[in-house]
């Protein structure tokens, strides 16, 4: 019998009602039956699901396999059991009270397959008001791996596992473990993986938050069973991966998220308990945490690490209690500038008797760049762009905004001066209008042809950034992705006349971010997709000998009098016809009485942009008229090929009364 692509391995205990939907989202995956097998390990259930699962084999005849055993307490020893029993080339962890979207296994195992990858993580829902990771699913990742992307962020099992893999390194869920058994799981898997990819663009798992709040992964509390499986989790990193950033990378989690939720449940653990908790946490956590981590970590993390490194109870449970009252606060934390720096006024900030750094208060890098744009356009040479930018939380004062312009490729700047403008009550709809800033608006205009120190900028994509400055602190960010209603980001192009000639100048906002580049010299957007001549040439219908043609210029601008057709003949004579614009519209007049005798060709001229004129219809009627009493004739040329021939001539009068006489 031919292994299945998936193994989907189900914990189940007390699972009604929600193992029906788990089954069934299984049963049904676009994969097919033929791809799959479902063992259900039926942990000592009290419920009915025993008898659920029976009914589900008889739909799903040879699909379904039951194991059952006594409860074991835990989510480990099922999961180890169906592992055991799994004959797939992967495996799938799904607990009963989640399901799956209907083609999640298919575009798992082709994610898998395609890329050469051990494990693929698909994206997860939360359903009930459960909370899901997110920051690893912002977008497909091929091939990743734990140390360049946030996959480290999520180490629940519910993803799908090459069984080759898991069997290589023995790979078992810890059965000792009360929380923190798929930690131990995942962890090590990431680490010994050929690859993980990332399927975010598909909803894959459904995390579902039960009603009677009977998940398994959600029951057990207290800090005991937590440092039970840290130290050994931080044991797993530190004899698996070497001093540097990527253990820096993995230890953050620890750091912040563990720590965090074990003093969680700290506060509410006796005296004794307390003291005794802190000391294990610091003693465990001492390995991984250094100064070299601390611009990785959010002032608060640095101020929390602290406070348990050094065992102060007391202002721990301070700390956590006013982080609650922040949580529910509509209002963010004041802070402080001193220096050129932020201190948020964390407790304890700068109290003599406790003696902590400043630097566990140090929210530089982490306040809030807000800006919006409400102008943004090109007039001849000049980029204008008007709006506003701040730091959150810090006032208005001393301000030092710049405009910068920084070439994408070479990464060359320059920064240019802004007029700072007032902006009376920015600020009154956020943090209850606690914090405001009045002088937040910034006026640009910046001359394409100074702008580089008084020379022109060279040509290349400009990206526009705002270094947004206040009370010595400066923070740099692009600027476009807010912008106002009538603030257009699509592309426009511009033709600008410049003392050393006719430059290409487009404003567009980059996909998917939306922020302001600066395209000088056709590096993305051309000139001549803008310019669309008719195929139709004809007589103008009130001038018979003015030859007409037409098209569209969707340009933005152009120099005036630059847009006509340029004609020349085989004699070394030339002649220029400007067009006529109405909105996008234009049409060119060659009134061919004009025209010296010879074979004339000729393009449609936009400065140094060239587009060839269309070819004459072979039907084209000759034009007529007289000059100096003797009759001449325009026509299209004889063996004009694919281009623009006009043939103007003097009647041969000899020649045309002897074709009649023969005739």
């Amino acid at each position: 019998m031919a292994a299945p692509a998936v193994s989907v391995i189900v914990a189940a205990y007390n699972a009604m009602p929600y193992l029906t939907r788990c089954i069934t989202s299984v049963a049904e995956q676009s994969i097919g039956q033929d791809e799959l097998e479902i063992i259900v390990v039926d942990d000592g259930s009290t419920d009915g699901t025993a008898k659920e699962l029976a009914r589900l084999a008889d739909v799903y005849p040879g699909l379904i396999n039951t194991f059952a055993q006594e409860n074991s307490g835990g989510p480990s020893a099922p999961r180890n059991a169906g592992l055991d029993h799994a004959r797939g080339r992967f495996v799938f962890f799904l607990d009963a009270d989640d399901f799956l979207g209907p083609e999640a296994l298919e575009r798992m195992v082709a994610m898998a397959e395609t890329n050469g990858t051990d494990i693929v993580l698909g994206k997860m829902v939360g359903v009930g008001g459960r909370a899901a990771p997110a920051s690893m699913f912002r977008r497909d990742q091929p091939k990743t791996d734990v140390f360049s992307s946030r996959i480290y962020w999520t180490l629940n099992p519910m993803k799908l596992f090459r069984r080759e893999l898991l069997e290589r390194h023995g790979l078992r869920f810890p059965t000792d473990l009360s929380i923190g058994e798929d930690q131990l799981f995942v962890g090590p898997a990431y680490l010994h993986a050929a690859g993980v990819s990332v399927l975010a663009s598909y909803d894959c798992l459904y995390w579902v938050q039960r009603e009677d709040e009977g998940n398994i992964t959600l029951r057990t509390g207290g800090t005991e069973p937590r440092l039970k499986f840290l130290p050994r989790m931080i044991d797993m990193v530190l004899e698996n991966v070497p001093p540097g950033p990527g253990r820096d990378h993995l230890a953050h989690r620890h750091l912040t998220v563990e720590v965090q939720q074990l003093l969680d449940h700290l506060v509410q653990e006796p005296r004794p308990q307390q003291e005794k908790c802190l000391a294990r946490l610091a003693e465990t956590i001492a390995p991984l945490w250094h100064e070299g981590m601390n611009d990785r970590l959010s002032a608060m993390a640095r101020l929390r690490l602290h406070l348990v490194r050094h065992e102060m109870l007391d202002e721990l449970l301070s700390l956590r209690q006013f982080e609650k009252e922040l949580a529910l606060s509509e209002v963010s934390t004041a802070v402080i500038v001193d220096g050129g720096r932020a201190l948020a006024r964390y407790p304890f900030l700068r109290d003599p008797d406790r003696a902590i750094p400043d630097s566990c208060y140090d929210v530089t890098a982490q306040l809030g760049v807000r800006h919006r744009v409400t102008r943004a356009e090109l007039h001849g040479t000049t980029l204008h762009l008007v709006g506003h930018g701040y730091l959150h939380r810090v006032a208005t004062e001393d301000v030092t905004t710049e405009l910068v312009l920084r070439k994408r490729d070479s990464k060359e700047e320059f920064r240019l001066p802004v007029t700072h403008t007032t902006t009376p009550g920015l600020g009154a709809d956020e943090d209850q209008g606690h914090y405001t800033y009045e002088m937040a608006g910034f006026e640009a205009a910046v001359d394409i042809t100074t702008a580089a120190d008084g020379s022109p900028l060279r040509d290349g994509l400009w990206d526009v950034s705002l270094a947004i400055g206040a009370q010595g602190i400066t923070r740099e960010v692009r600027i476009g992705s807010k912008r106002a209603a009538d603030v257009s980001g699509k592309a426009a192009t511009h033709v600008v006349g410049t003392a050393e000639g006719p430059r290409a100048a487009t404003l567009y906002a980059t996909h998917p971010h939306g922020n302001f580049t600066l395209d000088l010299g056709e590096q993305k957007y051309a000139v001549l997709p803008n310019l669309n001549l008719h195929d139709t040439v004809r007589w103008a219908s009130d001038a018979p000998t003015e030859l007409e043609f037409t098209g569209r210029c969707t340009l933005a601008a152009h120099p005036e009098g630059t847009l006509a057709a340029t004609l020349r003949n085989d004699q070394g004579d030339s002649a220029t016809f400007p067009a006529s614009t109405t909105g996008d519209a234009f049409v060119v007049r060659i009134p061919v009485t004009e025209l010296p005798a010879g074979t004339w060709h000729g393009e449609l001229r936009l400065a140094n942009w060239v587009l060839p004129l269309p070819k004459l219809p072979s039907n084209l009627i000759a034009a007529k008229w007289r000059r100096r009493a003797l009759p001449w004739y325009a026509k299209p040329a004889p063996n004009s090929k694919d281009s623009f021939a006009l043939q103007v001539s003097k009647t041969d009068l000899i020649g045309a009364v002897t074709r009649r006489i023969k005739f």
